[in-house]
């Protein structure tokens, strides 16, 4: 097997050029497959950090739509939903870990000579908890500045950024809606939303305070709210769980069973997942697309096989006259297909990373490359070879020694 190993290397490296050709299908192909899984992958990552982003096992309740004069105003409108629904949706829901209630606003916030317009949302003590948003620095929202509707605010990263560039805003004034403000904590980094939305241009206040100083009282009464954000027990069904929210409310806000939601409840983990699967099946189908190039190559490999067979025909007629078995010559055909397969996988898996990198830079597009992947390609490759290499090889060792020597 080693003397077939040698012969078949020495066999190619008589036509580098053609050996060369042969092995760029290879190349391409498998840089093309990782490149593509890269890219995908990429994407995948990118949901999964969005779904984390937003809060493990999340349920949003917002308030539905009002029909006027026949005319359907749009989600938001009916505005329905109180804080006596979230405490009853955190208090009679064994599957609910915590429920906040939130408003939320657009305002100019004011520090010194800086402003920036931004989302204030009033948020109950336990929104951080819910979201699983740690803190970068200071102290949350607790209880008692709920009760107390104290004057303190949180801040996000991109705000922080614009208001305090050169600062630290812990225990600093800021002005919101014209009322003086002191910033107890900043947040720790969210990123994007799934939907575009910059998680960290926000602030946060007690729910009571911006009632009283920047919401103001709403005309459906004072305790009306814009939405719930909800955190489920792990373990727990998620489709379960929002059924038996959408039930609960029904039954608070008295709607007939002919009657239709006042509000609406989006399981967003879900949304999200779906999202990833959709970015999976990218994936797959892009990385089946790149290996059509596998398959290209494969067929260069096979036809540059059969062209060394017809050239080396009294080769191999001298070789079975010398007693070399018809398996000794399915060996050495097949051991340089192998090879071009290999070191064509080698280079691509190269190719493949410096691809990945420039699509990464140039485009400003996450890409991660999975070890598995490449695994994957380079034995992709190496079963490419032994395919479109069996017919040549298993041509060559059926030869008949005689017509083999007497081969022009």
């Amino acid at each position: 097997m080693w003397q077939s190993a040698r012969i078949s290397l020495r066999a190619l490296r008589v036509n580098m050029l053609r050996t060369t050709l042969a092995v760029l299908g290879i190349v391409i192909g498998v840089g093309a497959v990782i490149a593509m899984v890269a890219v995908g992958s990429g994407a995948e990552a990118r949901v999964a950090e969005q779904i984390q982003s937003l809060g493990s096992n999340l349920i949003m309740v917002r308030p539905g739509s009002v029909v006027a004069s026949g005319v359907r105003l749009g989600a938001g409108t009916q505005l329905r939903i109180t804080e006596d629904d979230a405490e009853a949706i955190q208090s009679e829901l064994d599957a609910v870990e915590a429920a906040s209630a939130f408003r939320d606003r657009t305002v100019q916030i004011v520090y010194g000579a800086l402003n920036w317009a931004t989302r204030v949302n009033g948020v109950a003590a336990e929104y951080l908890d819910v979201r699983d948003w740690p803190l970068a620095a200071g102290r949350p929202i607790a209880p008692e500045d709920v009760r107390g509707a104290a004057r303190v605010a949180l801040l996000g990263q991109t705000t922080v950024e614009n208001l305090f560039p050169y600062t630290d805003p812990v225990g600093e004034i800021i002005r919101l809606a014209n009322v003086p403000f002191t910033v107890i904590g900043v947040l720790g980094p969210k990123g994007q939303s799934t939907w575009g939305q910059d998680q960290d241009d926000t602030v946060l206040i007690p729910l009571s305070t911006g009632n009283q100083t920047v919401f103001g009282t709403t005309r459906s009464g004072p305790r009306r709210i814009d939405g719930i954000v909800i955190k489920i027990r792990p373990g727990e069904d998620m489709t379960e769980a929002e059924s038996a929210i959408r039930d609960l409310l029904r039954q608070r806000h008295r709607l007939r069973p002919d009657q239709e939601d006042t509000f609406w409840v989006r399981n967003l983990s879900d949304v999200l997942r779906t999202q990833e699967e959709a970015s999976r099946v990218m994936t797959y189908l892009l990385a089946a697309i790149a290996s059509v190039s596998l398959f290209v190559g494969g067929i260069g490999i096979m036809n540059i096989m059969l062209v060394s067979v017809t050239e080396r025909t009294r080769e191999i007629g001298l070789r079975m006259a010398v007693g070399a078995r018809s398996r000794h010559i399915l060996a050495q055909f097949l051991v340089e297909a192998i090879t071009l397969s290999l070191v064509g996988g080698v280079l691509g898996v190269a190719a493949g990373l410096a691809a990945s990198w420039a699509i990464g830079y140039l485009a400003e597009w996450r890409v991660l490359v999975p070890p598995e992947a490449i695994a994957l390609a380079v034995a992709f490759a190496a079963a490419v070879g032994i395919f479109f290499g069996f017919y040549p090889a298993r041509k060559a060792s059926l030869l008949d020694p005689i017509e083999a020597l007497r081969y022009e």
